[in-house]
């Protein structure tokens, strides 16, 4: 079924076009083994986009960190702006168009898939869950940075299971 949805995403796709920060590419993770974990986790009702196609514009659009606090404490992509998972910050919404480019990240892509419907369903139109969400980003040597908005190595890996996936032997790994 997801083969079918991927299938038709990229036919709709070429007959509608996409923003400009969605390159068109299908997303992936480098290391095969997460990607399937991740793959195998989203059912794709958001539409994702790549670490590398957001790499070189994620200033261009509104980052939301659907993680818990502790997680973003920890570090978060640069300009993030913290919504949560379990009881959301809505308010940080407020005043943000219902046009305007999204891309939500979590750990890997999950609990920002499931905010990522309900912006849908708030009627925000420009919604994109980022794969492999932060571990993908943070692996892929991204920047990262803390809650004062210095540069960190470290990445809140949610615990010890999961953070096998964070592979980038530079980074720190909390849980």
């Amino acid at each position: 079924m997801k083969k079918y949805f991927l299938l038709f995403n990229l036919m709709f796709s070429s007959f509608f076009g996409t923003s400009q920060w969605v390159e068109g590419t299908l997303a992936s993770c480098e290391n095969p083994e997460f990607n399937r974990t991740v793959n195998k986790w989203i059912n794709y009702s958001v539409d994702v986009v790549g670490v590398s196609d957001l790499k070189d514009s994620y200033q261009d659009v509104l980052l939301l960190d659907a993680r818990e606090m502790e997680e973003y404490l920890v570090s978060h992509i640069p300009g993030a702006q913290y919504l949560g998972h379990k009881a959301p910050k809505w308010n940080v919404l407020d005043k943000v168009p219902k046009d305007t480019p999204i891309v939500i990240y979590c750990s890997i892509g999950y609990r920002s898939e499931k905010i990522g419907e309900q912006l849908l369903a708030r009627g925000f139109t420009q919604v994109r869950n980022l794969y492999g969400s932060i571990f993908e980003w943070a692996n892929q040597g991204c920047p990262l940075e803390d809650p004062r908005g210095k540069k960190t190595n470290r990445v809140h890996t949610y615990n010890k299971k999961w953070s096998k996936w964070l592979d980038n032997t530079e980074l720190e790994k909390v849980y």
